[in-house]
């Protein structure tokens, strides 16, 4: 295992208590002309990485009813390894609100550095996509 990979794995289950939910490279077709990764896109992979871990506390189907507190800090880049962290921070009657953030490791240096960070929350539904408890 890569030892800067090892870091970056340990450092943010220990200290926020973040599990690995979703990793995956930025590819050129979510790029626009300059080779930056669209936020649309990297968002989209922290939600399915936020619905992950709703859907396990959930122990079923949930959607998503709101993202709040995103914040775009850094660029991805085509070449990027993405990797996205998560946590429930808090559970109500029939929702869940997950904490996801996103690391990007660098393709040319193999740097890994904070790149948006966002407040998902999802609601469990039924077969009829009706709200039920948690």
């Amino acid at each position: 295992m890569n030892p800067l990979h090892a870091t970056i794995e340990d450092k943010t289950q220990s200290s926020t208590g973040l599990e690995l939910a979703l990793r995956t490279i930025a590819m050129p077709v979510f790029a626009n002309a300059h080779g930056d990764i669209f936020g649309g896109w990297l968002l989209s992979q922290m939600d399915l990485a936020g619905s992950a871990v709703a859907i396990r506390r959930a122990n079923g189907r949930v959607v998503t009813v709101a993202v709040t507190a995103m914040s775009f800090q850094r660029p991805v880049f085509v070449g990027d390894e993405v990797s996205c962290y998560a946590k429930v921070v808090k559970v109500g009657r029939t929702s869940i609100t997950v904490e996801v953030e996103a690391f990007a490791r660098r393709e040319r240096s193999g740097e890994a550095i904070k790149v948006t960070q966002g407040v998902f929350t999802y609601v469990a539904v039924d077969a009829e996509s009706k709200p039920r408890p948690v």
